[in-house]
């Protein structure tokens, strides 16, 4: 037996001969988790002793007194840092004038940048080691439908304190992550000079789109257009020479007016010049070198790749990978293509997978029209939001309060909203906006948002204690994220049929579910391959993500959409921006589906305040108290199949 386990069972002896037998199992193994954390900064051997014979608390009024302590310590600290940097960004992530100077340094600004370590240097962090209990994944999937709430937020204080990240890998992570939200946030192509097979130019001369955001809202916009399916297929190559960097340098800086062919990829005809090149798979790298970064820090979780499943989503990786595959061989699909193809009137295309709009649709500019009648711009959306919710179902008193605490703005690239961490605070809504009006997708995209605010707000407020504020994970949100923006044709009063309508949703949630499982099944396949192969270059990467994008495509999409020569698996920006992020979509899809017809005949404001209110347990038992069953993607596919039936009858 080595010395060092010699004097961590005398210190257990010591504290079990103080605070009884009854206390030894949270002796051994709070003992064991200080000293796996415990360095020579700390202390010597004599040090950690007295730390531990001091600190422990046995069971009963006094440790419940220091979880109520730690609970508002991890509260107040957390809440207000994000708070000030949440406020920092704001030059960065809103449209506005920018003053390069010195927004990114606001944003990038931390006035904590070693906190985790400081958690152990002032011995909180071992305080909460010491004394509380700190279930693995496997445990809490196992018996955590069984926990009070006060155990679930002994479980999440203790989960605060990871392990020690040094301040010069908080600082690489702030920096290189700030390098790549700046890179999406700036990536607006402009498209004012793009032609069309018949040489004419669909856009106006300033149209600048954000890759991949708006480039997919266009193609969606263009169906039902006359010259929609040309500018489809313009737009897809777009969105192509975006994925692999080929698009004109001097398109991209706005310099060259001439003609610019996107298929063929010339100006006026000529050879298109320098390329914007590898910027985009240079960035990804760089978030590769972040996660390897935390990975030596990570003993439990070595990889970015365990950390995003196991801590973040708290969903194993196999649990969450067959759940994507559950919906791209559902049998369903075949039908979903059949009727997605009989709506179009045409042989699919591989841009198709954008296709959702099963129900029927108005024209983009009758639908601009409705949203400024109601609004007018994001300012009129702001005043709106408690009549829209009154709209919804929600009593007035909370109509007011959850509206007013929402701060509408118009985001510099994509729409997202941020919660509050500290419940003082209101939550955000980015939108994007036409120049001189909110439009119909300014609108949809803020419906989408809101529904994320809602969550947000109702799991700050009303949840059972402030260490299970939130929800277990961001496809939770996304479920109702994904819930309210299904509402947006309501509050325009366009829907009709209840139950026809109910099916289009199901429909379109089910198509929404298989487009992004793709990217999100790519996005994990090439974290993998980077892991075992941790040296290779932008050049190289980007070589392997058109690889998997192809062979996904030809397993998963091809026998029904045809052949992609546009690699639109890879289109997604929120690889380089927010990685591993992806899944949550499609988890988020197959969740709001479950939630949406658990609601059905139940009161919307009511159910959104029960569901948002359980608390930030794990995914699958908050989903069991949620509507009465885990995460089901197979639902959804047998659901949407039987909808599609039941839709081609209504057309008849």
């Amino acid at each position: 037996m080595s010395t060092a386990t010699t004097t961590q069972n005398i210190l257990i002896d010591a504290l079990i001969e103080r605070h009884g037998q009854s206390s030894r199992e949270r002796i051994e193994a709070g003992v064991a988790r200080v000293k796996e954390r415990w360095m020579a900064v700390d202390g010597d051997e004599e040090a950690l002793r007295h730390f531990c014979m001091d600190h422990f608390v046995p069971e009963g009024e006094r440790l419940d007194a220091l979880v109520a302590r730690l609970e508002i310590a991890v509260e107040q600290i957390g809440g207000h840092l994000y708070e000030m940097h949440r406020t920092l960004r704001r030059w960065s992530d809103l449209r506005g004038e920018r003053m390069d100077e010195v927004d990114d340094i606001l944003a990038t600004f931390d006035p904590a940048p070693d906190l985790s370590d400081q958690f152990y240097r002032q011995k909180l962090a071992f305080v909460a080691l010491l004394n509380l209990d700190r279930p693995t994944l496997e445990r809490m999937i196992d018996e955590g439908a069984d926990w009070s709430a006060a155990q679930w937020a002994a479980a999440r204080i203790c989960q605060t304190f990871g392990p020690r990240i040094p301040q010069e890998v908080a600082d690489l992570a702030r920096d290189l992550g700030h390098k790549a939200d700046t890179f999406v946030s700036d990536f607006h192509v402009p498209v004012g000079s793009l032609i069309i097979d018949d040489g004419t130019r669909p856009f106006d001369a300033e149209r600048r789109l954000i890759a991949h955001w708006l480039i997919r809202e266009e193609v969606r916009g263009a169906y039902g257009e006359d010259e929609g399916l040309p500018q489809q297929r313009a737009l897809m190559w777009v969105m192509r020479r975006h994925i692999d960097g080929t698009i004109p340098r001097s398109i991209m800086n706005g310099e060259d007016l001439g003609d610019w062919d996107s298929g063929a990829n010339t100006i006026g005809g000529n050879a298109p010049g320098e390329l914007v090149g590898l910027e985009r798979y240079e960035r990804w790298l760089d978030m590769f070198t972040v996660a390897r970064a935390y990975d030596d820090h990570h003993p439990d979780h070595p990889t970015a790749i365990a950390r995003k499943f196991d801590l973040a989503r708290e969903i194993p990786e196999d649990t969450a990978e067959r759940l994507l595959l559950d919906l791209l061989e559902s049998p369903a699909r075949a039908a979903l293509a059949d009727l997605t193809q009989e709506r179009l009137g045409r042989p699919l295309e591989s841009h198709d997978i954008y296709f959702d709009q099963i129900a029927p649709s108005r024209p983009v500019g009758d639908l601009d029209a409705l949203v400024k009648a109601r609004f007018g711009d994001h300012r009129g959306l702001q005043l709106g939001i408690p009549e829209l919710l009154r709209d919804l179902g929600f009593p007035g008193g909370t109509a007011d309060f959850l509206g007013n605490n929402v701060q509408v703005e118009i985001a510099r690239g994509a729409g997202h909203a941020m919660r509050p961490m500290l419940p003082e605070y209101g939550a955000w809504l980015r939108t994007n906006s036409l120049d001189d009006q909110l439009g119909w997708d300014g609108f949809d995209t803020a419906m989408h948002e809101l529904g994320h605010n809602l969550e947000q707000l109702c799991s700050t407020h009303f949840v059972p204690r402030p260490a299970l504020r939130g929800v277990p994970n961001t496809a939770c949100t996304e479920a109702f994220a994904f819930l309210y923006q299904a509402l947006a044709p309501r509050i325009l009063g366009l829907e009709e049929d209840e139950s026809h309508t109910l099916d289009c949703t199901t429909v379109e949630t089910m198509l929404n579910a298989c487009q992004i499982a793709g990217p999100a099944l790519l996005e994990i396949h090439t974290w993998r391959w980077l892991y075992a192969n941790p040296d290779a270059d932008a050049d190289s990467l980007r070589t392997q993500v058109l690889q998997i994008a192809e062979e996904l495509w030809s397993r998963h999409y091809e026998a029904h959409y045809g052949p992609d020569p546009y690699a639109i698996l890879a289109a997604y920006q929120h690889m380089i921006g927010y990685p591993l992020y992806l899944a949550d979509y499609a988890l988020g899809h197959i969740m709001s589906h479950q939630i949406r017809s658990h609601m059905q005949g139940k009161d919307l404001a009511s159910e959104t305040h029960r569901i948002c209110a359980i608390g930030r347990l794990t995914p699958d038992a908050w989903m069991r108290i949620a509507v009465g069953e885990g995460i089901d993607a197979k639902r959804l596919g047998t659901e949407a199949g039987e909808a599609c039936l039941r839709i081609q009858e209504h057309t008849l």
